[in-house]
């Protein structure tokens, strides 16, 4: 599900969030959801594609499989945001008199 957030004034004394910890590719296997998994693939692969070692005969496979995987996640965002939108809501009381 994607979170919305908006901008706010802070409080002079209020400290920053701690950053958020992804799962690594092992714990979201063994633990998350389908999105975290992928989620953390994409930010492995990320870290292969930007590593000196790497070989050059592989850059183009990962930077091919880290474009696959980022629209996997957006078509699963896409997919929890359209269910969000089209939540069911419940029906008011019909009035005849209104039609």
């Amino acid at each position: 599900m994607v979170a919305k957030r908006g901008l706010r004034a802070v409080a002079p004394d209020e400290k920053p969030a701690a950053p958020v910890r992804s799962k690594s590719v092992t714990e979201a296997a063994k633990a998350g959801s389908a999105r975290e998994l992928l989620a953390a693939t994409r930010d492995r692969i990320a870290v292969a594609v930007e590593d000196q070692n790497t070989p050059a005969r592989d850059l183009a496979a990962l930077t091919k499989r880290l474009m696959e995987t980022v629209r996997e996640i957006e078509a699963i965002d896409a997919r929890a945001q359209e269910a969000e939108e089209h939540a069911e809501v419940e029906d008011g009381k019909f009035e005849a008199s209104a039609v």
